[in-house]
């Protein structure tokens, strides 16, 4: 599994599509698809084209949220956040081949998504973002530690758990000593896609 994600950011579709694209042409190689305010029939439409366009450039694809969508435009997978609905219930839409992710904010949320159980476990926030509304408490690398630690005492394998919420390069080598898997990123690649490349080099030798 890819350790990098990109969360696709933009208001309008123009923004998102553009961000979308220069993502890919910098290499990214998993697309998160996250645009909250698009009116049903244009999120399709947009979908579909991503879904295409990340074809094209052998990246994965998987929508935020939408379980059917994912469906019917044969996506790669979904995000299901703590309040989207079942991970068991997307994955009998979805088969088995599809991923699910779900997002987890504290040591039960992770046990949950263990127990549910989805591919891989958005874990966050790292910081404040602007990014995300109605954001849960903040983390801070402590709080990854901390839930890290008790998996530890638990016995138990420790899970794909993506750092979100305001991740930047600077937090990859850090994360990763704590036990993180990968990190998923809105703000910093989208605002210089050209990075792409470090937070790669960073995973890859940390």
């Amino acid at each position: 599994m890819e350790k990098l994600q990109y969360i696709s950011q933009g208001i309008t579709r123009q923004e998102q599509e553009l961000n979308i694209r220069k993502a890919l042409d910098n290499g990214i190689k998993w697309v998160q698809i996250r645009w909250k305010n698009a009116l049903e029939n244009e999120l399709v439409d947009f979908c579909e084209i991503t879904k295409q366009l990340c074809s094209e450039y052998q990246s994965i694809c998987i929508i935020n949220d939408h379980v059917q969508l994912a469906r019917t435009i044969d996506a790669d997978g979904v995000h299901l956040g703590l309040n989207d609905g079942s991970i068991e219930e997307a994955r009998i839409t979805l088969g088995e081949n599809k991923i699910i992710g779900g997002t987890a904010n504290t040591l039960s949320d992770v046990l949950q998504r263990m127990k549910e159980p989805c591919d891989y476990i958005g874990l966050g926030p790292l910081r404040f973002t602007s990014t995300k509304e109605k954001l849960s408490p903040i983390l801070g690398f402590e709080g990854y530690q901390e839930i890290i630690d008790k998996l530890h005492e638990k016995s138990v394998v420790i899970p794909k758990i993506f750092a979100i919420g305001g991740v930047s390069l600077e937090d990859i080598q850090l994360l990763q000593q704590i036990g993180i898997y990968g990190v998923a990123v809105s703000g910093q690649i989208t605002n210089q896609p050209t990075l792409i490349n470090e937070f790669k080099k960073a995973m890859i030798y940390a």
